[in-house]
């Protein structure tokens, strides 16, 4: 049985991602330009993203004023409750601009640094998954009624379908392409979709059988995260580590273990 604090938590951060989904889908501005940049002049944020953070963070302090908050677009504050929302906006600002329909809100709720709820919605795709800690993974849209998700049976390596993506300054995604290189022979194929939320969804409804990608934030993979775990996928980091932002992995159990080592034996983590 759900715990009656992890079903209000969800229930809000489901609300909260439909309402930011649904602006950042019928409030795009035909004109839309880039904001600000991060880490690199390509490393973007649009208007939407900004826009899209207040509304969540907005609903989330009006409900839960007590509650603490990590957003990508700096919408941070401390809180007293246990209880810290985990925040993306908008996964896949670059896509965003581009007018691609790769990308996605990312809410996650934690209670005293655990993870227990997460929600990823991609509204240009139709589709919203959700999950709450010990009671597996779910989604609507791309199927009729509401689907209890498990990732697939684990391939050989050699048959695997594997996503990552790339970062946004240079000397990282030099570094990152020679590792992609080095895998490609040892893989069915390599993916590279543009939403690390979305990629760890994929994984959860069976779509990709692996995923791995260097520069993540805990706002890109807090909530894809839990949904890929709920969904039977194992993911880390490092051997014996958590995901993080030196290296996050997941994937089916029989391709999670080989495709770390492959990762962790050509240095993946580092220049």
């Amino acid at each position: 049985m759900t715990d009656p604090l992890h079903k209000d938590l969800l229930e809000l951060a489901q609300e909260a991602a439909r309402r930011a989904g649904a602006l950042l889908r019928d409030g795009r501005p035909a004109d839309l330009a880039v904001a600000a940049t991060k880490s690199s002049p390509i490393d973007v944020v649009t208007e939407m993203d900004i826009a899209a953070e207040k509304l969540i963070t907005g609903l989330i302090a009006e409900r839960r004023p007590d509650d603490g908050i990590l957003g990508e677009e700096g919408g941070t504050t401390e809180g007293t409750s246990g209880i810290r929302w985990v925040i993306d906006p908008l996964d896949g600002t670059v896509n965003y601009l581009y007018g691609l329909p790769t990308w996605s809100v990312s809410i996650a709720a934690e209670q005293d640094g655990e993870t227990v709820v997460g929600v990823v919605t991609a509204p240009m795709r139709g589709e919203n998954f959700h999950a709450v800690l010990g009671g597996g993974a779910w989604a609507t849209g791309a199927w009729d009624g509401e689907r209890r998700l498990a990732c697939r049976p684990a391939p050989p390596l050699d048959e695997a379908l594997v996503s990552t993506g790339f970062n946004y300054v240079a000397e990282v995604r030099t570094h990152q392409a020679e590792i992609a290189r080095r895998l490609i022979p040892l893989l069915r194929d390599i993916r590279r979709g543009g939403s690390a939320a979305v990629d760890l969804c994929d994984l959860a409804a069976g779509r990709l059988d692996g995923y791995y990608e260097r520069g993540l934030h805990a706002w890109d993979l807090a909530a894809g995260d839990l949904i890929a775990r709920e969904a039977g996928a194992l993911t880390g980091g490092r051997p014996g580590e958590r995901p993080s932002g030196d290296l996050t992995v997941a994937g089916t159990p029989g391709v999670f273990e080989p495709l770390q080592r492959l990762l962790e034996d050509f240095g993946a983590w580092h220049d």
